[in-house]
């Protein structure tokens, strides 16, 4: 079976450049893991914070489960992240010093029925960086569709 994406924070990858990713466990409670599996999830806003060395994740939304009681879960409530003490020291040195922040890509499902996230350590592109990379993508695009025009014989 694999792994199974639950939900993807596209905007991650236009407002940052991805310089390195890693992939960490998330503590959740009984009726948030039954809304991830249910697809309920939203990382537009979230992002992950290194504090009284562990490591969190901010502003994710996990939708309260539909079948819920009175234990259901709060949706914005900040979410445990499973990390190594060495991978949390190293992201808090890169985070202090080169000005990088840590920004969730997307949150899967194990084959084993475990929610993971793949965090990145990123940094905040600027309007020309923006601009350029959608220039480029055009231009890839283009060139992609003059190739498949000249294949066809047109």
């Amino acid at each position: 079976m694999g792994e199974q994406t639950i939900a993807l924070n596209r905007r991650a990858r236009h407002e940052f450049s991805i310089d390195e990713t890693f992939e960490a466990g998330i503590a959740l409670t009984g009726t948030e893991i039954k809304s991830v599996r249910a697809g309920r999830v939203n990382l537009a806003h979230a992002y992950a914070r290194i504090e009284r060395d562990e490591a969190w994740l901010v502003a994710a939304d996990i939708a309260p489960w539909a079948q819920g009681n009175r234990y259901n879960h709060e949706p914005k409530r900040t979410r445990k992240l499973l990390l190594h003490r060495s991978e949390i020291d190293e992201l808090l040195g890169r985070t202090k010093s080169k000005g990088q922040t840590i920004v969730p890509l997307r949150l899967y499902l194990t084959a084993r029925g475990k929610a993971k996230i793949e965090l990145a350590l990123a940094r905040g592109k600027q309007l020309h960086d923006r601009r350029r990379d959608i220039a480029e993508r055009d231009a890839r695009r283009d060139v992609a569709r003059e190739l498949a025009d000249a294949q066809r014989g047109r």
